[in-house]
């Protein structure tokens, strides 16, 4: 997808969900041994149930000491915490809260994890799902040059005033675009969804097997309409290709839930999901600051 504010402005089926995990201007990766990588963050979505049976074992105190550490844990402007965190209430049966943890560091990204399992609270928060992913920068976002060359091919005049207005104006949105990939901030928006995709590999639909210029046309096409909800929705696709199940998570943000449904659907009918796409499940969820989450969960204070 390609569309709306930070961090968003991605193509969602490239390395940014389907092409072949190349970032499209990375450096060659470092030869030092490194947990974090040359560029970019690590991410990982995981999702949690609360335990009621559990809770009810719980003292007052007990209880009373596991929300105040829950809520501090999942602050994120508390000290020593991760580069970036956000708190979601999830909808449906199969969790009752989520958190999205993105850092250089991994063993600071699962921090978050551990911590919360080591709580006094820890007893009753059970692990349901989680997604292991890195930020990266699709080989399908155009450089300048690329982007000057589609402007011709749609027929721009490449000595005329408009080539050159919007070839500056791409050039002073680039990097951000970039930097906002690569290390995001996550939107306030209240309406979020995440879902793990593939891109296929049967016989007469291959994904891997097209031809670069085909697959550029394809994202291209994806991109554009994508671009019909700017303003509405923004997202961050990462890779998942050698760490996880899924080679690719879709994170979304609406300032509308309806805006979710509308731009998946619409999106589902371009070349590029309608014949190469394979989705896993999707997970909504509302972010709210921790306090809320235990509220709307009628987690009671002792």
């Amino acid at each position: 997808m390609s569309y709306g504010p930070p961090p968003g402005v991605g193509s969602h089926g490239s390395a940014s969900a389907g092409a072949s995990g190349r970032p499209g201007s990375a450096a060659a990766p470092s030869t030092a041994v490194s947990l974090s990588p040359d560029e970019g963050w690590h991410c990982t979505h995981s999702y949690y149930r609360f335990d009621r049976a559990a809770l009810k074992g719980f003292t007052a105190a007990e209880l009373a000491e596991g929300l105040k550490q829950f809520e501090a844990l999942l602050d994120p402007a508390a000290a020593e915490q991760p580069a970036r965190m956000q708190t979601s209430l999830v909808a449906g049966h199969r969790a009752d809260f989520s958190t999205m943890v993105l850092d250089s560091c991994p063993l600071k990204v699962d921090s978050v994890h551990q911590k919360l399992l080591a709580s006094p609270l820890g007893p009753a928060i059970v692990p349901t799902y989680s997604f292991v992913s890195l930020t990266e920068v699709s080989e399908y976002v155009p450089t300048v040059a690329q982007y000057g060359k589609r402007l011709v091919e749609e027929g721009e005049d490449p000595n005329g005033p408009a080539y050159a207005a919007k070839l500056k104006a791409y050039e002073s949105r680039e990097a951000m675009m970039r930097t906002q990939r690569l290390t995001p901030d996550l939107p306030a928006w209240p309406n979020t969804c995440f879902y793990p995709m593939n891109k296929k590999r049967e016989t007469a639909e291959n994904w891997f097997l097209l031809h670069g210029d085909e697959r550029h046309r394809l994202m291209a096409e994806h991109g554009r309409s994508g671009m019909k909800f700017g303003g509405k929705v923004t997202q961050l696709i990462t890779v998942a290709v050698g760490l996880d199940d899924w080679e690719w998570g879709v994170t979304l943000w609406a300032r509308n839930p309806q805006f979710l449904k509308e731009i998946v659907y619409t999106m589902r009918f371009d070349e590029a999901s309608a014949r190469f796409a394979e989705f896993g499940p999707f997970y909504a969820s509302y972010v709210m600051t921790p306090d809320k989450v235990l509220e709307h969960c009628r987690i009671a204070r002792p």
